[in-house]
């Protein structure tokens, strides 16, 4: 599995200044066009980028996927998306004359060394709990043991820099716009309350219809399963490249699947993709099924297939509440990730008094979970009251009001 950490992105980003800087004078050099756009996403051909490229394209506009290697260019090819690899001459040719720059994650999404003067599009990859940007020091940490702070201020300087050419990043509520603007250094105007084109998938079609066509994908990926089945998602969040320490010991593996196999229950293990994790089960059960990022991409579309979701600071926890999904909360190590990311609010506000420390208590939650009706019911209302609260948009068309955001502001442009 893959592994990152900030101090290795934040070295990168120094060494490659001077290369930055040519990319600088390329893009003065070179006119941008009136009309063309580039699309990227860390992830692969999905998430918010996919939602907005389909109501691009339908729309006529002249547009091409930048890719990150062969899984993301044959991704592209199977659903007809004219693409080039970003980090080719051709791929920085069409990021510096491309109008519109649409990223999910980063600049490095595209050809981060040709994005200067563009419309920058940046959809963001879900709703932050954890601190980010410029609200975390983890982002502008340090890799340098000499001059540590000077160079963490330079390096704040460089993503300020950055993020100024971000015209339009979607905000799912008021709430959440006021954490965005924060964490970018962008202005109101600039962080509309659109809802998120990601999530569009969670409310378009009956919820029959949304479960029945996750279910049916599911089991393409990772099954069979019985009708009967309930599937529960295990996805921890990120630490900056360190193991997940909620990884379960022998014992704890062995009562989960007793509380599994009782329940008919089956766990789907998604690490994070940059993170690290060892889930292999000490016995061979197929109660537990890993449903990596290199199996899909984008794991919203399949939240309605679920029965609930085992997580710890993921804005996964965010999504889910649209289908409502029910919640565990897993957070061995809340007090030092606190300390080192920060929360926006408390985490208590979405987690509530019931964090489970270790997998001996999560997975007695989730045999009450499903032993309980009442228990049930509780904790779907709180999915649905978390939604209410963090979701202004519930009506599948979050992608269109992105679009419109994106194209008033190049009427703007046009006219000043």
């Amino acid at each position: 599995m893959a592994s990152f950490s900030f101090g290795a992105g934040n070295a990168g980003k120094l060494v490659r200044i001077p290369l930055y800087l040519l990319g600088r004078l390329a893009t003065f050099l070179i006119p941008r066009s009136r009309d063309e756009w580039v699309f990227g996403c860390a992830v692969g051909v999905a998430d918010g980028a996919l939602a907005l490229w389909d109501r691009a394209a339908f729309a006529g506009e002249d547009a091409v996927w930048l890719t990150g290697g062969d899984r993301d260019a044959a991704a592209a090819e199977a659903r007809g998306i004219p693409h080039v690899p970003k980090h080719s001459a051709r791929g920085f040719w069409r990021t510096a004359r491309a109008r519109v720059v649409v990223v999910t994650h980063g600049l490095g999404d595209v050809n981060r060394y040709a994005v200067a003067g563009a419309f920058v599009v940046q959809l963001w990859h879900g709703i932050p709990l954890k601190r980010i940007g410029l609200d975390s020091p983890e982002t502008t940490r340090s890799p340098l043991p000499i001059g540590s702070a000077a160079v963490s201020r330079l390096l704040a300087l460089l993503y300020r820099r950055a993020q100024r050419g971000i015209r339009v990043l979607p905000a799912a509520s008021e709430l959440v716009r006021g954490r965005l603007e924060s964490a970018f250094g962008l202005d109101h105007e600039r962080v509309p309350v659109t809802g998120e084109p990601r999530v569009d998938v969670l409310s378009r079609g009956t919820a029959e219809e949304r479960r029945a066509a996750a279910r049916t994908r599911l089991d393409d990926l990772v099954g069979p399963f019985g009708a009967a089945s309930r599937l529960v998602l295990y996805a921890p969040t990120w630490r900056d490249g360190a193991p997940d320490p909620a990884v379960p010991t022998a014992a704890q593996w062995a009562r989960l699947t007793e509380v599994l196999t009782a329940g008919d229950g089956v766990l789907l293990i998604r690490s994070h993709p940059l993170g690290a994790g060892d889930y292999t089960p000490p016995a061979a059960t197929d109660r537990v099924r890993l449903l990596a990022s290199d199996l899909v991409a984008d794991v919203t579309p399949l939240l309605p297939g679920l029965d609930a979701l085992v997580t710890d600071y993921s804005s996964l926890a965010f999504d889910a509440a649209l289908v409502p999904l029910p919640c565990l909360f897993l957070a061995p190590d809340v007090d030092a990730y606190r300390a080192r990311r920060g929360f926006y609010g408390t985490y208590a506000e979405l987690a509530g008094d019931e964090v489970a420390p270790s997998w001996t208590e999560a997975t007695a939650q989730l045999e009450q979970l499903w032993a309980d009706p009442h228990e049930h019911a509780r904790r779907r209302d709180r999915a649905e009251a978390l939604s209410a609260r963090m979701h202004a948009h519930r009506d599948g068309r979050n992608t269109e009001r992105v679009y419109e955001a994106v194209r008033a502001g190049l009427a703007r442009g046009r006219t000043t």
